[in-house]
C-alpha cells in the first residue's frame, strides 16, 4: 500500500479563492482589510511564517501590518505593540507570532488582545467559545487539519482519532473541535503525550492519527494500524530543512497522509486569512 498525499496546498487554494472575493466585497464597501503581526527577535523559522503570512495577504487583497521588535523587548512592549493593534481600526485581525523569547509571558500578552481581533483563536475567551460550540475564530491549525479531512472526504463522525501531543495551539484544540457534534467532527478523540507509557498501545488503534510533537519521525510504520489516515502537524528544523513528526516510510502502511512540504503549513495560513476576513466581516456589521 502506497498512501495518498493529504495536499494542504489544494484546500488553501480553494480557501483562500473564498477569503479573495469576501476581501473585495468588503473593498468594494469602503472597507479595507488588514492583518497585524507582532514578531518579537529574530528567530529565523519565525521570521519566515510571517513573512509567507504576509504573502498570502497581498495574493488575496489583505493589508499587512507589522510589528517587529528587537530581541530583548520587555513585557510592557510587548503589551504596548497589542494596545496599538487594538487601537487601530485598519486592524481587523492580528496575532503574536509563537513562540516569543524566554522572559516574555505569551499568555499575558494574548490575554490582553481584544478577542475580536484574535486571528490565530487561541484568546481565553475564543477557546471559550470553541468548548460551548459557538461562533469564533477557531486555532489555526486545527481548523486547516479539519478542513482536509472534509475536502478529501475523509469521514471522521464515530471513528477514533488519536493525537499525539497536547500543546494549546494544536493538540488540546483539535481534540475539542473534533469532539464536536457538527460536520467534520464527531469523533471519538484519544490525546496521547509524554506523560503516557507505551504510545503505539494507542496509536496502533487509531483510524486517523495526528501528530503534534514537533519532533522527527517520531511517528515510525510499527506505530500505525494498516489503512490509517496520518497527519503530520508538529514539525522542528535541521538548519534550513524543515522535518516532520511522521516519518516517511509511514506512507507503506497509511491510506492517506499528509507530505512533508505543502500539507498542515498552507491550510493553517488560509485559515489565518478566514479569521481575518470574518473578523473584519463582524467589525462592519
Amino acid at each position: 500500500m502506497t498512501a495518498q498525499l493529504l495536499q494542504g496546498t489544494e484546500v488553501a487554494e480553494s480557501v483562500l479563492a473564498d477569503v479573495k472575493r469576501r476581501a473585495a466585497a468588503l473593498a468594494g464597501r469602503g472597507t479595507e482589510v488588514g492583518l497585524g503581526t507582532i514578531l518579537v527577535g529574530d528567530d529565523g523559522p519565525s521570521a519566515s511564517y510571517v513573512r509567507k503570512k504576509h504573502e498570502a495577504c497581498e495574493a488575496v487583497g489583505i493589508r499587512s501590518h507589522h510589528q517587529h521588535l528587537p530581541t530583548g523587548a520587555s513585557q510592557r512592549e510587548l503589551e504596548a505593540a497589542v494596545d496599538r493593534f487594538n487601537d487601530d481600526p485598519a486592524v481587523h485581525a492580528y496575532l503574536i507570532q509563537h513562540p516569543v523569547p524566554r522572559g516574555l509571558d505569551f499568555n499575558a500578552a494574548l490575554a490582553r488582545m481584544d478577542p475580536a481581533k484574535d486571528g490565530d483563536g487561541l484568546h481565553p475567551i475564543n477557546l471559550g467559545k470553541l468548548v460551548l460550540q459557538e461562533s469564533g475564530p477557531v486555532p489555526c491549525t486545527p481548523a486547516g487539519i479539519q478542513a482536509m479531512l472534509v475536502h478529501f472526504g475523509i469521514p471522521t463522525a464515530g471513528r477514533e482519532v488519536v493525537i499525539i501531543g497536547r500543546g494549546p495551539t494544536l493538540g488540546r484544540p483539535l481534540a475539542l473541535l473534533l469532539s464536536l457534534k457538527a460536520e467534520g467532527a464527531n469523533a471519538a478523540v484519544t490525546v496521547v503525550h509524554s506523560g503516557v507509557r507505551d504510545v503505539a498501545r494507542f496509536t496502533r488503534r487509531a483510524d486517523i492519527l495526528v501528530a503534534a510533537v514537533g519532533s522527527p519521525g517520531f511517528v515510525r510504520p510499527e506505530m500505525v494500524r494498516e489503512g490509517a489516515v496520518v497527519i503530520s502537524g508538529g514539525i522542528s528544523w535541521q538548519g534550513r530543512k524543515l522535518l516532520a513528526d511522521v516519518d516517511e516510510s509511514v506512507a507503506e502502511v497509511a491510506s492517506w497522509i499528509t507530505p512533508r512540504l505543502g500539507g498542515v503549513g498552507p491550510t493553517t495560513v488560509a485559515m489565518l486569512l478566514r479569521n481575518t476576513i470574518e473578523a473584519a466581516e463582524r467589525q462592519e456589521g
